[in-house]
């Protein structure tokens, strides 16, 4: 039995293929390095993982007294995680993105613990632009992302997803959902929700529903859902009663979420990006225009180029305009089909096992 530090957090887009890797490794001891005040710490504890704290933070922008805070901040966190290394002595460490993996990385480095890093971006973030020189292997999901990282030693693996993207099907899915089996929507805006997307959303649910009689899966994020709940009493107070849809703050479960569905409103997180894929659905692109490096429209702008999305900038999407834009998917089934064919064509499903291939050949 070997044992691996595996790290990675803020967003679902880092926790989900880390964890994916994490269930894989199964013969295996994992511990996983994030920060207890995020996401990852909820998921990890259900998964039943032993969890290694670190405080970290995402480094601010600009010089200041912010920065050097977080330097020292950081600097503690990387010391933190060579106790970690001294105490549980993992054979490798693998970091799937996102501030939080800095930290572990660094350590590893520092206390000549080999280390793999995974990027799920089709333009790698900071974290592993700068610390993957010097990974013992670097994976990929994306083609265009090796111009941007300076390791030889990398493949192109596509993103890690959980197993049952490939043997779900749509029909017992929408069993699980209590919907029929029929055309259904998915509205969706990462693990932290969307602001933008929520709004344009909430004014044409009704008309969605009663007009062209569309299931909705709506995951508003936690911190809107009850602003989204307020929006949607004043303008269909009936809601509840529609069984249409589904509004929750989050998913758990969202393999079950986007195999039922046939139409995904999304940001463009690479995870996102990679479940629609597998799960083959027409996807209509709404980037968050403030992410780290631009890194969402570029996500986006890589599926466009492979006629595998619809794409709205975030500050033109209005109620009208999602409304024209699913109108015209629904009454247009060759191209809604064409979608849905293009993004399933460019999904990997092989994308654990080939980084597990790849962790355990850096073992020494």
């Amino acid at each position: 039995m070997k044992r691996f530090f595996i790290t990675g957090g803020g967003t679902g887009g880092h926790i989900y293929p880390a964890i994916a890797v994490a269930d894989a490794l199964k013969d295996d001891e994992v511990f996983y390095v994030g920060n207890p005040k995020n996401l990852e710490f909820d998921i990890v504890k259900q998964k039943g993982y032993k969890f290694l704290g670190v405080n970290v933070h995402g480094m601010p922008r600009t010089f200041g007294f912010d920065l050097i805070k977080w330097t020292f901040q950081l600097s503690f966190a990387v010391l933190k995680c060579c106790f970690y290394i001294l105490k549980y002595k993992p054979d490798a460490v693998l970091g799937t993105g996102g501030y939080v993996s800095a930290p572990a990385l660094l350590a590893a480095r520092i206390m000549k613990v080999p280390y793999m890093m995974h990027d799920c971006d089709a333009q790698p973030g900071l974290v592993t632009r700068k610390i993957a020189p010097y990974a013992a292997c670097v994976s990929l999901a994306f083609e265009c992302a090796k111009n941007y990282v300076n390791n030889k030693n990398f493949q192109i693996n596509g993103n890690p997803i959980r197993a049952e993207f490939k043997t779900l099907s749509k029909s017992d899915a929408r069993k699980r959902l209590n919907l029929e089996d029929r055309l259904t929507l998915c509205i969706m805006g990462g693990s932290q929700g969307a602001r933008t997307i929520n709004d344009a959303s909430v004014n044409i649910l009704k008309q969605l529903s009663r007009d062209y009689n569309l299931q909705i899966i709506f995951q508003t994020g936690k911190r809107n859902f009850d602003l989204v709940i307020e929006q949607i009493l004043k303008l269909y107070p009936e809601y509840e009663s529609d069984k249409n849809i589904i509004i929750k703050p989050y998913f758990e479960d969202m393999v079950t979420v986007l195999k039922a569905s046939d139409i995904a409103l999304s940001r463009c997180g690479s995870l996102s990006i990679s479940e629609i894929c597998a799960s083959g659905i027409a996807p209509i692109f709404v980037p968050y225009p403030y992410a780290a490096a631009d890194h969402q429209r570029k996500n986006a702008k890589f599926m466009l180029e492979k006629g595998a999305g619809i794409y709205i900038e975030d500050n033109e999407l209005t109620a009208n305009k999602l409304l024209e834009t699913i109108k015209y998917l629904v009454s247009n089934r060759e191209k809604l089909s064409e979608l849905q064919n293009n993004t399933l064509s460019l999904a990997k499903f092989d994308g654990t096992e080939k980084i597990l291939e790849q962790l355990k050949q850096i073992i020494k």
